[in-house]
């Protein structure tokens, strides 16, 4: 007997349908939830097996039906509604922020600017937050990470969306659980946090260049206890990388006059420009661009780990309610009657070869098969879908030989013989070649398992033959 196989199914098949990213958080919602106490599933665990039976999607089945149950997809929907809406209230205040700052620096009624205070102040926080970011792609989940604009963000919407007492807190905990185990935590918070970030340099930008165009203003620097060749140092050392761009950057003289000239304080201007360009905006920009890029390469592994102890506990109880697949003969059975094929007068002149469940290293088509136009070449996987598609052609094309090629070392079971039946009811002819493994010659004992079964499963109209000449012998060109 070969009963529901989970394990191997759940950890080395590459060719799994994932979840998607609102499904993948649903499941992992209620992976948290059950940490308080089981919920009642039996219904749900029978509902889920009827529609499929692979591992992971019986798991997103279960978890998708009990998410509904207690309002998780509700929630998640009423978040991705406000998400766009909260991002937008938080850049206008951010906007809004960076106004004032820019404000702050050309809007005194002296008009007169401390470039260093300026500088400082335009570019303190967006320095901070900045490392901060960076500190949090090398450590988990913590104050580096909740800092930035994008766990705002997040925590925002969770919370207008569910409210004091919805399921905000185990779905943000499932999202970003997922996001930290594809190592994606700090690139979508830091997508939305840079974004704004550009956003509120490009407003503080064109409020600043508003301003120093069409008002004028004395740019200097002051200080009571620093050595004046420190300005002139850091002066050139903040200049060059905007000088690398085509910013002035005042010399020596500019920075220690008291009273610099028009060129001067034109110097002064935009070499406070350049830096806010530079160390600001075209940061935020390059980190966006990364960010996006990081997203689309990663987002592929934004799936629970399946070989999570709950989700293994799952497999198991889902593996003791599958019921077994046996696939040796009913040895209580009668013998079945050979069934009659077609009268030659509803046939046509096809031959049909059909590989049926053959490993995936078989070599298909087969060498040496002929070549004509009324041969037609297949090859299913076995399932149901696939067998229904088959039949209706050949219960259309009506051919006058099938060539069924079966795995020589694989052993017969109900499912080929009833296969077996169902394809001699629509045709005139049918033979078994019974193909070898990748590079082994065939097997007398394996093929005369095949040959006997027929005999006792009474379908000894089909012949079987381990050599594909035999086969095709008076189906059309021979090898």
């Amino acid at each position: 007997m070969r009963g529901f196989t989970c394990e191997g199914t759940l950890l080395t098949n590459t060719a799994l349908r994932e979840s998607a990213f609102p499904d993948a958080v649903v499941t992992e919602a209620i992976r948290w939830t059950e940490e308080k106490g089981p919920l009642d599933d039996a219904e749900v665990l029978r509902a889920a097996l009827s529609r499929t039976s692979d591992g992971p999607a019986l798991i997103t089945a279960r978890a998708l039906q009990l998410g509904e149950r207690i309002g998780l997809q509700a929630e998640l929907a009423r978040a991705r509604q406000w998400a766009p809406w909260v991002l937008l209230g938080l850049v206008a205040l951010i906007v809004i922020a960076g106004l004032g700052l820019a404000g702050n620096v050309v809007g005194s009624g002296e008009r007169h600017i401390n470039v260093i205070v300026a500088l400082a102040s335009l570019l303190g926080l967006h320095a901070l937050t900045l490392l901060l970011w960076l500190a949090g792609l090398w450590l988990p989940l913590g104050a580096f990470n909740t800092s930035s604009l994008g766990w705002i963000w997040l925590s925002l919407t969770a919370r207008v969306a569910g409210g004091k007492r919805g399921q905000a807190p185990v779905l943000v905990r499932s999202a970003t659980g997922l996001l930290a185990r594809a190592r994606l935590l700090p690139w979508a918070l830091g997508l939305v946090s840079h974004g704004i970030w550009s956003l509120s340099f490009a407003v503080v930008l064109a409020a600043l260049l508003f301003a120093l165009a069409f008002r004028s203003y004395t740019l200097s620097w002051e200080t009571t206890i620093l050595d004046p060749a420190f300005f002139v140092r850091a002066v050139q050392m903040l200049g060059w990388a905007p000088a690398q761009i085509g910013f002035p950057v005042p010399d020596a003289a500019t920075v220690l006059s008291a009273s610099p000239g028009a060129a001067g304080q034109r110097s002064w201007a935009l070499w406070l420009t350049g830096c806010i360009v530079v160390y600001g905006l075209l940061p935020r920009l390059a980190l966006v661009l990364l960010s996006a890029a990081v997203w689309r390469r990663r987002r592929a592994a934004l799936r629970p780990d399946w070989s999570e102890p709950y989700y293994r506990k799952l497999m198991a109880r889902f593996a003791a309610l599958a019921p077994p697949a046996i696939v040796d003969a009913d040895p209580g059975r009668a013998q079945g009657s050979t069934p009659a094929g077609l009268a030659p007068s509803e046939l046509r002149d096809a031959l049909f070869v059909i590989g049926f469940e053959l490993p995936s290293d078989t070599a298909w088509p087969p060498e040496g098969l002929p070549a004509s136009a009324t041969t037609q070449v297949q090859r299913i996987d076995g399932s149901a879908p696939a067998r229904r598609a088959l039949l209706d052609q050949l219960a259309q094309t009506r051919p006058r030989a099938v060539l069924l090629v079966c795995h020589a070392a694989s052993s017969p079971d109900r499912g080929t013989e009833r296969f077996l039946r169902e394809v001699l009811a629509h045709c005139g002819e049918c033979r078994l070649w019974l193909a070898p493994a990748a590079k082994a010659a065939p097997g007398a004992n394996a093929s005369q398992r095949w040959i006997d079964w027929l005999q006792g499963t009474g379908l000894r109209r089909v012949a079987a033959t381990p050599r594909l000449e035999e086969a095709l012998q008076g189906l059309g060109a021979t090898p």
